[in-house]
């Protein structure tokens, strides 16, 4: 058993302009142009959230990826999960980063990959007319010929001496494993063929999955269907536990068929952070909890955000400790950090202009004190 727990950070490969972006929001835009003009929304909110040490970076620069890695090794982080975008018949996006990360051997920080499957859309947040929302790219799932397309680029991943692994297999989690096609056989697959290139025990697929009810059994599904792991999403979880679940939808109601524009959710961080760990399912071997330092969907969405208001580098270092707690009899110590770097979602642990390496330093102290 690992004496400290091994923490992942979601790590997005963003921050630099590429053609598509070019094409779909005009010349140049990365997620800073939605960070740069944020504005507040209500007395009290933390908005623009400014990048303070590393500033407006372009990760195009491998300079900013080992400062990067260097921030995450200070505050405790064992390595990156990189979002990797597969969209079917080899097409990809925002590839180039880590593909350069990989070929260069830079930053010598671990990592591996999660499988961001979901289609891109340009939403329409503030309207009441969903049926505009433009589809960008589809994810598609073409079958046999693309599933040995895609293993044979994770392979490469897989080979490379920094690439992280549990029980001797490669970690690889899928963000949306419910919108695989029935049936669809990449993990039998995969699983084969990674025996086959020298992989004994396979992979170490994690399912990421959003429960829809508060019964805690739920996830033992996706380790039957051949997951080694799971990692419930947490951040929305306080709806059902709370009840607002049935308020929230009376408001989409109105939203969508009244036309109310905006359709802001706000929380306070201090109360809703408790819900983000579970006593019960966090000391599972094959459960995952996740650190959720903060979050606010403001900057992409407007007055349509998701917002946790009020999180402070206290609050959270009391959540990480509620969450080591519960897995300190492990032997799994695997946990998420979401994210690296979500700017665009006020999700973040990297320096900001108001809290500094405050997040960073409160990493710290809480897995100092285990």
């Amino acid at each position: 058993m690992n004496t400290k727990p091994q923490i992942i950070a979601l790590y997005l490969p963003q921050y630099h302009p590429f053609p598509e972006n070019d094409e779909w929001w005009g010349k140049g835009f990365t997620e800073w142009t939605n960070v740069a003009r944020a504005t507040p929304l209500f007395k009290g909110h933390y908005q623009p959230r400014i990048p303070a040490d590393l500033g407006f970076y372009d990760l195009r620069l491998p300079v900013v990826r080992a400062q990067q890695a260097e921030l995450a090794r200070q505050a405790g982080v064992y390595g990156f999960c990189y979002w990797h975008y597969w969209f079917g018949n080899g097409k990809q996006l925002m590839a180039d980063i880590f593909d350069d990360v990989l070929t260069s051997g830079k930053p010598d920080f671990p990592f591996c990959l999660g499988w961001a499957n979901h289609s891109w859309y340009a939403k329409n947040w503030n309207t009441n007319d969903f049926s505009k929302d433009r589809l960008l790219i589809e994810q598609t799932y073409p079958g046999l010929e693309d599933i040995r397309l895609h293993y044979e680029y994770v392979l490469k991943a897989f080979k490379d001496p920094r690439y992280i692994k549990q029980d001797g297999k490669p970690l690889f989690t899928i963000f949306a494993p419910y919108m695989l096609p029935e049936n669809y056989p990449l993990l039998d697959l995969w699983n084969k063929w990674a025996k086959e290139d020298g992989f004994k025990n396979g992979i170490y697929f994690i399912a990421h999955y959003k429960p829809n009810s508060l019964d805690e059994h739920e996830d033992i599904k996706w380790i039957e269907k051949g997951y080694s792991a799971v990692i419930p999403e947490r951040l929305h979880q306080h709806l059902l536990a709370t009840g607002r679940k049935k308020v929230l939808s009376l408001k989409w109601y109105i939203h969508k068929y009244i036309g109310q524009i905006g359709f802001m959710q706000k929380y306070d961080y201090k109360k809703i952070y408790p819900f983000f760990s579970n006593s019960f399912s966090d000391k599972r071997e094959y459960v995952i909890p996740t650190l959720i330092p903060n979050f606010d969907h403001s900057p992409r969405s407007q007055k349509s955000g998701y917002i946790l208001n009020g999180s402070t580098p206290e609050l959270f270092s009391k959540h990480c400790d509620s969450i080591f707690e519960n897995i300190k009899e492990k032997t799994n110590q695997l946990v998420w950090l979401r994210s690296w770097n979500e700017w665009g979602e006020g999700n973040y642990m990297e320096p900001d202009m108001k809290y500094g390496c405050g997040y960073i330093a409160a990493l710290k102290k809480s897995l100092e004190h285990i």
